[in-house]
């Protein structure tokens, strides 16, 4: 027996639907195409985010298998981070604007990725958000530093001033992203040890008139 999304949830995965269509109008999809930072920091984010809500959509069924084959979220964050390394590849930028076969994949990778962060992300915890973040984002700092500073184009169907933008855009947000998680991270151990050290202190206010 499957699960259909309850109420709450469905204008989510309609705005999400909406927006995918949106995205592959065709004088959309040229436009976000047309410049390399709009194509990888504008079109990939939102396909991915189309992805992440449309999860709230899958069948119960499908959900108990995926949490069999995806335990601690490992598996799910393992596939997105190898995604994300091909969709950096900038042959594969160039080939999705002439291939129709790599553009689809491109659409069905980045929906993928993005239904597998929403299904791995909380299952799996700080240490294995840690891990991967910590391979995901020197990677994005790495593949920026490469754009912003090669002497030649990459991709075929960018101009040089393109991938130089694109290649500084992602290593400031590689570690604006590294930034935010360690704030919440430093957060969250605080807020566990407040809440840890609440029982004692209640304990104590309880035996401490007692006492006297």
């Amino acid at each position: 027996m499957t699960r259909r999304p309850p109420h709450r949830a469905l204008w989510p995965v309609t705005g999400a639907l909406a927006g995918l269509v949106l995205l592959a109008l065709p004088y959309v999809r040229r436009w976000m195409e047309a410049d390399m930072t709009r194509h990888m920091l504008v079109q990939y984010p939102l396909i991915a985010l189309a992805g992440f809500i449309l999860a709230l959509a899958l069948p119960t069924r499908w959900l108990a298998k995926i949490k069999c084959w995806n335990v601690f979220g490992i598996n799910g964050l393992f596939a997105t981070a190898l995604i994300l390394a091909l969709l950096m590849i900038p042959r594969l930028l160039d080939l999705a604007l002439v291939d129709g076969r790599v553009e689809l994949a491109k659409w069905l990778a980045l929906l993928a990725c993005g239904m597998a962060l929403r299904l791995s992300w909380r299952p799996a915890g700080l240490l294995m958000q840690g891990f991967f973040l910590g391979n995901v984002l020197p990677m994005m700092a790495v593949v920026g530093y490469l754009y912003a500073s090669s002497p030649v184009r990459v991709c075929n169907a960018y101009l040089l001033d393109d991938q130089a933008r694109l290649g500084q855009w992602l290593v400031w947000i590689s570690a604006g992203v590294a930034l935010a998680w360690f704030a919440g991270l430093a957060r969250t151990l605080m807020q566990r040890e407040d809440a840890a050290l609440t029982p004692l202190d209640s304990r104590a206010g309880r035996t401490g008139p007692a006492s006297r």
